[in-house]
């Protein structure tokens, strides 16, 4: 058994405390390799939980609203998703009529008090596979409405759901964010990639209550619906290798709906922000891609100007956030890439100094699992990221924890972001293992194909790895790589300055933050380990937790 003992008491609190604690800061990198290797007498993975599971169950009756979710809209709006009445599943399936139920929600500052009544919107979708043997779904009643005028780090008081037929939800309460600004930021913000339905996915999601963050970040990959074929049965962790001969990718939607009910303790109360993975992809005949996550989740994407849930950007106190695509055209031809530039552009470092990406695909990756899958979009866009500082970048869909040196273009470089991927939440695929510079675990070039998008698969051409497709050894640019399920917490304690991002002047990259990894073996035995990093200023101590049986 492994627990944890803390070489850091709690939060720091100031980042002059820094010099004193000794804590290395990025500026004292780069930081020598290390490599946690996985416990082989460990499982790696976990069944998923299944749909009878009461925390999985409908238990709600007719349009009685359930999966109830939180989004955050602009500084002073927040969206608030839920669905009503059953979804069908069959040979057959008729979809519900969105209009026949309303979209209400009242909230106010005092419970039971709702001062104030906003309606919104509502649809369906269905996924269909007009294929022998195969079912198909259609959804609930899917709503969204949108909260207006809201104070700025205030809690209220909300129920939601149609009035006029006496359905409307038990109270629920949230609290908003702080407005943009350079000296108030999120209390806590916690990262989950690739989560999944596992008994691991409920552990970790249990972990993030525990934490009690303010906001929540999804780096895609949530249900893994599409792990099950359309009759439903049991979750395969290698798709291809258990259903060889399905007519298409298929997927079991009321996965999602177990996903929802699971999910909504916590995401009720927390607004939670989501960008699409690979697994949202979920291609029906007819050629249409991402329904469910289209459907189902509210985004600023018109707030944003993208006018697209597959990337936006949201401000959070002192923060900008940009959600990319991964699967979705991001040349510099693209109104993705056109939309990027136009975001950057328009982003004042004076009012949100901290500026944080996310997409799902790694750009830096020393796995052998999807290495240098995304080397494409990593070639039309780092150049753009890198010229608008970008602080801190965080991925999944690797399903383990690495945390990058400073980088650029595969080299070391003080004025790069640190790139974090975190896929590691708990999914039914299990966990990865294997590194590309392990002795015959270097993926050959026509490996790790992208879902969608062309494959850009390279040598390097300077280095230690000149010439060659795979380093023998941890790159240089990976600083720390473990194989373990888990989630991540990101605090930004204080802010002391800031640099333009164009300055070379390092000595000004004055940005506290602390960010916490809590991880645990497989056989489900927490382990905590209080952790690392801060960009511009501190990373804090690679190994801070040490570990023992």
């Amino acid at each position: 058994m492994r627990r944890q003992l803390w070489v850091l008491n709690m939060l720091i609190m100031l980042a002059e405390m820094v010099s004193v604690l000794g804590i290395p800061t990025t500026l004292k990198g780069p930081f020598k390799p290390v490599t946690r290797r996985f416990d082989k007498s460990l499982r790696r993975g976990s069944d998923d939980v299944p749909l009878d599971d009461p925390r999985l169950r409908r238990f709600v009756s007719g349009n009685y609203p359930e999966q109830i979710a939180l989004a955050l809209s602009s500084p002073c709006s927040i969206w608030i998703s839920w669905v009503t009445g059953e979804a069908q599943i069959g040979s057959n399936v008729t979809e519900l009529e969105p209009s026949s139920v309303a979209s209400q929600v009242w909230y106010g500052k005092q419970s039971g008090n709702y001062t104030t009544k906003n309606n919104g919107v509502s649809m369906v979708y269905s996924q269909l596979y007009p294929f022998k043997g195969l079912l198909n779904y259609t959804s609930g009643i899917i709503h969204h409405v949108k909260l207006h005028g809201l104070e700025p780090e205030t809690k209220y008081y909300y129920k939601c759901g149609d009035s006029s037929i006496s359905a409307m939800s038990e109270e629920h309460s949230f609290v908003t964010l702080p407005l943009p600004s350079p000296n108030v930021y999120p209390r806590r913000i916690a990262f989950v990639g690739d989560l999944g339905l596992t008994h691991n996915s409920t552990t970790t999601i249990d972990h993030v209550s525990q934490n009690d963050p303010s906001l929540i970040v999804m780096v895609g990959d949530l249900t893994y619906a599409n792990q099950y074929v359309t009759t439903g049965g049991k979750a395969a962790s290698c798709y291809s290798c258990a259903f060889p001969d399905s007519p298409i990718r298929e997927s079991y939607q009321p996965r999602w709906d177990g996903w929802g009910r699971f999910m909504e303790p916590l995401i009720s109360r927390i607004p939670m922000m989501v960008i699409e993975g690979n697994h949202e992809i979920e291609p029906q005949a007819a050629g249409q891609k991402f329904k469910s996550y289209l459907t189902r989740f509210a985004a600023p994407s018109d707030e944003s100007g993208s006018h697209t849930k597959l990337y936006y950007s949201f401000d959070a106190g002192g923060i900008h956030f940009i959600m990319l695509g991964s699967y979705v055209d991001y040349d510099r031809t693209s109104a993705q890439y056109a939309w990027l530039l136009n975001d950057l552009g328009r982003i004042n470092r004076n009012v949100t100094p901290w500026l944080i990406a996310t997409w799902h695909a790694p750009w830096y990756n020393s796995y052998s699992s999807h290495y240098q899958e995304s080397e494409c979009m990593r070639q039309e866009m780092e150049a753009l990221l890198y010229k608008h500082g970008v602080d801190i970048v965080f991925s999944g869909h690797v399903h383990a924890y690495e945390r990058m040196n400073r980088v650029y273009n595969y080299t070391l470089n003080p004025c790069g972001p640190i790139y974090i991927t975190i896929g590691d939440g708990g999914n039914i695929e299990k966990v990865d293992v294997d590194h590309a510079d392990d002795p015959g675990k270097c993926p050959s070039p026509g490996d790790n194909v992208p879902d969608l998008g062309p494959v850009c698969h390279l040598n390097f051409s300077s280095g230690p790895a000149k010439g060659k497709f795979c380093w023998d050894r941890q790159p240089e640019w990976s600083a720390f790589r473990e194989s373990s399920f888990g989630h991540g917490t990101l605090e930004l304690l204080t802010q002391i300055g800031y640099r333009s991002p164009r300055s070379n002047n390092l000595e000004k990259r004055s940005k506290f933050v602390q960010f916490n990894l809590f991880t645990w073996p497989l056989a489900k035995v927490l382990r905590h380990r209080g952790y690392e990093f801060n960009s511009r200023v501190v990373d804090m101590a690679q190994e801070s937790g040490h570990l023992q049986r």
